[in-house]
C-alpha cells in the first residue's frame, strides 16, 4: 500500500492474532505510531514497530486507562470479536449476552473513550470490523454472530451520521472467511480439520480463504480515504456476488 500515515496515532484492538495483528503491522509499515492491544498480552510479542498494552475491551475502566495512555488517537481500529455457531434455537442467553458485549458493546466503549479527543481536533477515523455474515448476507448456522455483526453496521452508520460534519469518519470492514488461529480452532472442533477446511474453501468463489494481510490493506486504505464514511466495505473474494 502507498498510504502514508506518518505520525498518526493508531489504536488497534485484538492485535495478538489474525486481522488485528496483520493490521497493526500494516499501520506501522505505513508510518503510523501504533498502540497494539489485546487481552492476551504475551501474544503481542514480536509486533514490529508497535507499542503494546494489555487491554480487556469488556472492562470499561481498563478501556479508559489504556486509551488515556494512548493519548490523542487519530485512527481507532476495532477488531475484537467472537464467533458462535448455531441457529436461533441453539443460542443460549449467556452466549447472546457475551457476543453482544464483545462484538458490539466493546466497540461502543472504545469509541466513547477516543471520540471526545477526535471531536476536539475535528479529525478522526474509526474502523470497525463487521462481517459479510450480518445484514449483508444471510449465512446458515451463524445466528448470534450475524446478529451482532449486523449491529456493528448500525453503530457504524449512526456514528458516521452523527459526526460527519465534525471531521469524523466511521466505516466498517466486512470480511468473508479469513485465515486465523480462531478459524483453525473452529475447523478442528468438528473432529476432521481437513474435511472442514476443504468445505470452507469449496464455497469460496476465488477458491481460497483470505489472508489477514489482505484485510489489513483495506484498513490502511480506509484510514486515508478522506471522502469515505458510513460504508460497509465488503472484502469477501466474491462471496456476495
Amino acid at each position: 500500500m502507498t498510504s502514508d500515515l506518518t505520525g498518526q496515532r493508531v489504536l488497534v484492538t485484538a492485535a495478538a492474532q489474525g486481522i488485528g495483528r496483520a493490521t497493526a503491522q500494516a499501520f506501522a509499515r505505513a508510518g503510523a505510531r501504533v498502540l497494539a492491544t489485546d487481552i492476551n498480552a504475551p501474544g503481542l510479542a514480536g509486533l514490529d514497530g508497535c507499542e503494546t498494552a494489555r487491554l480487556d475491551v469488556l472492562d470499561a475502566e481498563c478501556v479508559a486507562e489504556v486509551c488515556a495512555r494512548a493519548g490523542a488517537v487519530d485512527v481507532l481500529f476495532n477488531a475484537a470479536g467472537v464467533v458462535h455457531s448455531g441457529t436461533v434455537l441453539d443460542c443460549s442467553e449467556a452466549e447472546l449476552d457475551f457476543a453482544y458485549d464483545l462484538n458490539v458493546k466493546s466497540m461502543v466503549r472504545m469509541v466513547q473513550a477516543v471520540l471526545p479527543g477526535m471531536l476536539e481536533r475535528k479529525s478522526g477515523t474509526i474502523l470497525n470490523v463487521s462481517s459479510v455474515a450480518s445484514s449483508v448476507q444471510g449465512v446458515p448456522n451463524r445466528f448470534v454472530y450475524s446478529t451482532t455483526k449486523a449491529a456493528v453496521l448500525g453503530l457504524t452508520k449512526a456514528i458516521a451520521a452523527d459526526h460527519v460534519a465534525q471531521g469524523i469518519r466511521c466505516n466498517a470492514i466486512c470480511p468473508g472467511t479469513v485465515q486465523s488461529p480462531s478459524l483453525d480452532d473452529r475447523l478442528a472442533a468438528g473432529g476432521d480439520y481437513e474435511a472442514a477446511r476443504a468445505a470452507f474453501v469449496a464455497r469460496q468463489p476465488m477458491g481460497r480463504i483470505a489472508a489477514p494481510e489482505e484485510i489489513a490493506d483495506l484498513a490502511v486504505y480506509l484510514a486515508g480515504a478522506t471522502f469515505t464514511t458510513g460504508q460497509a466495505c465488503c472484502i469477501d473474494g466474491g462471496w456476495t456476488l
